[in-house]
């Protein structure tokens, strides 16, 4: 028997269903409605994909959408969803679209004037940088360098400059020369925090100095082992730049207010904390002057 008998009809639409990235336990309530109700599933690969629906009991017709064949599947897909079906639209792991196959689909689906409807959930990147504690909310997700060293190096020369975070993905086989080539070409000095095998047994989330990255992953095998998220902290021209802005607007306060007032405003304008730039406003007011 067809199992949306016995769930709500969704209206016909493209679904890009987020799923987990390792613990089963990390789908969405919303995300296990969205695959029992939809007419038909369709995979980046159905094996890996179908193994997720056989855990949660549903059954559903399922498509293979790879890389390859994205633009010619497209048109399937915007057929079933023209003769009123919902689909929902799974990558192995994640979140669709984002460094995994979808893009191409949701545009094609997107142009026909059809709708897409984004279930979201877990996203590597996100997991990541949750657990990175990075202050600085800026960041530039970059997902996979090139595989080429040349091209992995010009590329990562024209990523040092930024002032945020550089979150890369990358696979166990190229994890090494990756991190050799960061602690090369970006500063060495610059903080990064390496998650693998995140929500999975053998998770691991360190950070440490980029320049002792490599002899980290030396120490021990199964430290190569996994998929990996690179999270590349901000370089220190950022936090002195930040400083910088600081100071600045710290000195014009002090101009004219005490200084736990203009250490509470400068608070509000530049998101640092009071107590931080309460100790700022002692680096650039005679202490003689106290807080009168």
């Amino acid at each position: 028997m067809n199992e949306s008998a016995h769930h709500t009809r969704l209206p016909p639409a493209l679904y890009i269903v987020a799923t987990p990235i390792g613990n089963l336990g990390d789908i969405t309530l919303r995300a296990l409605d969205t695959l029992k109700c939809v007419d038909r599933v369709a995979a980046e690969d159905t094996r890996v994909s179908g193994q997720l629906l056989a855990h949660f009991n549903i059954r559903k017709p399922l498509a293979s959408i790879r890389e390859h064949n994205e633009r010619e599947a497209a048109n399937k897909m915007i057929a079933w969803i023209a003769a009123g079906e919902a689909v929902a639209y799974v990558s192995d792991a994640g979140t669709p679209a984002v460094s995994d196959p979808g893009a191409r689909l949701v545009a094609a689906v997107r142009a026909a004037g059809q709708a897409v409807v984004p279930i979201p959930g877990v996203s590597a990147v996100t997991t990541a940088l949750s657990a990175a504690g990075i202050e600085s909310g800026q960041w530039l997700f970059h997902g996979f360098l090139p595989p080429k060293p040349g091209a992995r190096r010009a590329q990562l020369q024209t990523l040092a400059a930024l002032p945020c975070s550089l979150v890369f993905y990358e696979a166990p086989h190229r994890i090494e020369e990756t991190l050799a080539d960061m602690a090369a070409v970006l500063d060495d000095s610059r903080p990064v925090t390496l998650a693998r095998e995140l929500t999975k047994r053998f998770e691991s989330i360190v950070t440490l100095p980029l320049a002792d990255a490599p002899a980290w992953l030396a120490a021990d095998p199964n430290h190569v082992r996994g998929e990996f998220v690179v999270i590349v902290h901000p370089p220190a021209a950022a936090a002195a730049m930040v400083d910088t802005e600081a100071m600045r607007v710290l000195d014009v306060l002090l101009g004219e207010l005490p200084p736990t007032l203009a250490s509470k405003l400068a608070s509000k304008i530049t998101g640092r904390s009071k107590a931080e730039l309460y100790k700022m406003t002692l680096a650039l007011k005679p202490q003689d002057q106290g807080d009168a």
